[in-house]
């Protein structure tokens, strides 16, 4: 391997790290508030560059049939939740209402807007504004229907929940996308010589949206009282419901983001990668192992780790291209040794 081998091995590991790090801190994230493993967080990554590739091939995007049914589902698991509660107190016919506008009439004009408009001739920024609208919507319905029941359930009942909501969204992205890959057009054609090295405009697009969106996370948690509440519900969920903050609410939140920042990955991923239905959840658990190198609950520590794993993968593929998948997820290993064997921790941790 020479230096230029090795520069351009290194442009492709930093590239894939930055889209690592986006899933790893989404991964943080849901974890800290809400004490989910949240392993279906590949099927958005999917989710994302699919409905992006089909607008841009004049298909409709069948994912919005999926967020109307999901509504629906949404909508009556609130219903009868109310009815369960009535015995206790009145029906909330004021939250009734706005479920219905969330659940119900957010997704047909979502279905309205994506049948009227001609959306391969639009730019890609109002086409990806469409996927986030259809995405982040659909991670706010999963956390109502299946995590928020059982949101005071220990990290095991949690973790089996996620598995059953992996395989069921495989299943449903399988009938939705069918098993065909697609790839989305790039989003520059630009690109820079810089020696030997030819550093595409594509690599650095992501790089710099990936860096973008950590900078907003940081202010959004550090600036915003939405993500003081988020911290406050990380550090101590009963203490935060004590003093006021909404734990449902937070884990909606926390559930949106995770769903937008797996879409966008997808979206990264889209011009470089063929993308199929179950490509995302290989991604995901890239990311997840960058989270864990972090102790899923630094997300500096998540990103350094996404890095480690993006080069690891970039120069594992040069050396041994055949097992760079094991030497990927082989990492995990010594971290969990260490971390066990340095860190104080109860039963259930």
């Amino acid at each position: 391997m020479d230096l230029s081998i090795a520069a351009i091995l290194a442009q492709d590991g930093i590239t894939n790290g930055a889209v690592y790090a986006l899933l790893a801190m989404a991964l943080v994230l849901v974890f800290s508030v809400t004490r989910v493993i949240f392993i279906p967080q590949g099927e958005f990554v999917g989710f994302g560059a699919l409905t992006l590739a089909a607008l841009q091939s004049e298909q409709f995007p069948r994912l919005v049939w999926l967020l109307v049914a999901m509504g629906v589902v949404t909508f009556l698991v609130e219903f009868c939740a109310a009815l369960q509660n009535r015995r206790y107190k009145p029906m909330p016919v004021r939250l009734l209402m706005q479920s219905a506008a969330e659940n119900l009439l957010y997704p047909l004009l979502a279905l309205a807007v994506a049948s009227a408009l001609p959306w391969h001739t639009l730019p890609m920024v109002l086409q990806i504004a469409l996927v986030l609208g259809i995405t982040v919507p659909l991670g706010l319905m999963i956390y109502r229907v299946a995590y928020q029941p059982v949101a005071e359930a220990s990290v095991l009942v949690l973790l089996i929940v996620s598995v059953a909501v992996h395989f069921a969204m495989l299943s449903l992205g399988l009938l939705v996308f069918g098993p065909e890959g697609s790839r989305t057009l790039p989003f520059t054609e630009w690109s820079i010589s810089v020696g030997s090295l030819l550093i595409s405009g594509q690599s650095a697009l992501v790089i710099v949206v990936s860096l973008a969106l950590i900078a907003l996370l940081y202010l959004f948690f550090d600036r915003t009282l939405q993500g003081k509440a988020l911290r406050a519900t990380a550090v101590n969920r009963n203490g935060a419901r004590l003093v006021g903050i909404g734990t449902s609410q937070a884990g909606r939140l926390v559930f949106g983001l995770s769903a937008g920042l797996g879409s966008l990955a997808g979206v990264l991923i889209g011009p470089m990668n063929t993308v199929q239905y179950d490509t995302g959840f290989v991604v995901a658990l890239k990311g997840f192992v960058a989270a864990i190198v972090g102790g899923l609950a630094s997300y500096p520590m998540a990103a350094i780790g996404a890095l480690i794993v993006g080069l690891l993968e970039s120069y594992s593929s040069f050396w041994a291209s055949d097992y760079k998948e094991v030497i990927v997820f082989t990492l995990i290993l010594p971290v969990l040794a260490w971390r066990s064997l340095t860190s104080p921790h109860s039963d259930e941790e």
